[in-house]
């Protein structure tokens, strides 16, 4: 039996209680700010996302803890807004190197072909994807 779909006031308040949360336990430093209210768009956006209301309510329980103390739950968010940022940073700076060396990329591309393909490109971060799921499945938690 599949579940009714949520009330557009009930997916308003959670994304409020998530952004409210989100943003005390990131003390609205810069760049952390930008980080989460980013992934939290991207979570509410999703099509094929899923809304789980006990699941928002110990996130916010979660970032609560982090903004209170410094122990591991705010150790646990700087993290994932770092990585975050890093990511994002690292694929615009990609981006902006291709257009501006476009030739220097075709160069390298073609070269690519004739090597072995590298089997870690693109694997880089399938163990901290795959920590927050587990995470996220143990604690019953909804962390991007």
């Amino acid at each position: 039996m599949a579940a009714a779909a949520p009330a557009t006031t009930e997916l308003l308040h959670a994304y409020r209680r998530l952004l409210r949360a989100g943003l005390r336990a990131v003390q609205f430093s810069q760049p952390s700010r930008s980080t989460l209210t980013a992934k939290l768009r991207e979570g509410f956006r999703d099509p094929r996302g899923t809304f789980d209301a006990e699941r928002v309510r110990r996130t916010v329980w979660f970032l609560n803890a982090a903004a209170q103390q410094r122990g591991l739950e705010h150790r646990i968010l700087k993290n994932l807004c770092r990585v975050h940022w890093e990511r994002a940073r690292e694929a615009s700076r990609t981006a902006w190197r291709m257009r501006v060396r476009h030739d220097e990329a075709e160069k390298n591309r073609k070269e690519a072909k004739k090597k072995d393909p590298d089997v870690i490109k693109g694997t880089e971060y399938e163990h901290f994807e795959r920590t927050i799921a587990m995470l996220n499945d143990t604690m019953g938690l909804c962390l991007r």
